[in-house]
């Protein structure tokens, strides 16, 4: 949990100085502050893009989201991208302790909809702020082919690589989506909030988990390559505490065709 402004101005240089695009935060109410003003903050102190990583849809009323999402486009000049998504598992006792309803797998995906139409109502012909959608059942898909400008897929713990690459390799649209990749675990670093904290590193080594990237700067590039070529993945995300590992990987491949 940040602790102060100066801790935050500070995370976000190292960040900032690693080579790092893009600065993301999670939806994690009561264990940190709100995304929207620190993520507006962060963008007053580097030159970097920022984003949600990723709204739970059932959390947030559709409009307000929308209006807060264009909002960010605004201050930050263009540099804010929308991360949306149905919720992860186990949202509904979050929902159910903040008082909220909750509403089935569909439901959720109606108001995924409704947020991104009212962003572009108010974004209108001048502005675009990008939305990327974390995705893991067929409809959930067919909505993001459809809305969305990146694409990242739900990966269970225990779920191999084989079964998650017919998974990303399943996904059809008729148009250009990036994809990208979550990246819980770099070595035997479990980021915080991007996956439980009882997580096994070697657990997932043993199931050849996408979850994972080596610790060792030279494999690490070589296997983001690989996950390139054979499936697509342009985008990769990082927890900050592997920002200072992975510097030299993102020095080797920011520039690369």
């Amino acid at each position: 949990m940040l602790t102060s402004m100066q801790v935050w101005r500070d995370e976000v240089r190292r960040i900032a100085d690693n080579g790092y695009s893009t600065l993301l935060m999670p939806d994690v109410p009561a264990m940190q502050p709100a995304p929207a003003p620190t993520l507006a903050a962060a963008a007053t102190v580097a030159d970097l893009r920022v984003g949600t990583w990723v709204y739970a849809a059932p959390v947030r009323p559709a409009w307000t989201t929308a209006w807060e999402a264009h909002s960010l486009s605004v201050l930050t000049e263009g540099r804010f991208e929308l991360g949306i998504g149905t919720g992860r598992p186990g949202i509904e006792d979050q929902l159910r302790e903040l008082g909220l309803p909750v509403v089935a797998s569909g439901q959720r995906l109606t108001e995924i909809r409704k947020t991104v139409t009212a962003l572009r109502e108010l974004d209108g012909p001048e502005r675009y702020t990008p939305v990327v959608m974390a995705v893991r059942g067929p409809k959930a898909q067919a909505l993001a082919a459809e809305l969305a400008d990146t694409v990242t897929f739900v990966i269970p713990p225990g779920e191999t690589g084989a079964e998650s690459r017919r998974l990303v390799s399943g996904f059809g649209a008729n148009r250009d989506i990036e994809l990208a990749q979550h990246v819980s675990v770099v070595g035997d670093k479990v980021a915080p909030f991007m996956a439980p904290p009882w997580t096994d590193p070697t657990a997932l080594r043993a199931v050849d988990s996408l979850l994972v990237l080596p610790s060792d700067p030279a494999a690490a590039a070589d296997e983001i390559l690989r996950r390139r070529e054979e499936l697509g993945f342009s985008y990769f995300i990082v927890g900050s505490n592997a920002a200072d590992l992975l510097a030299d990987v993102v020095a080797d491949l920011v520039g690369r065709p």
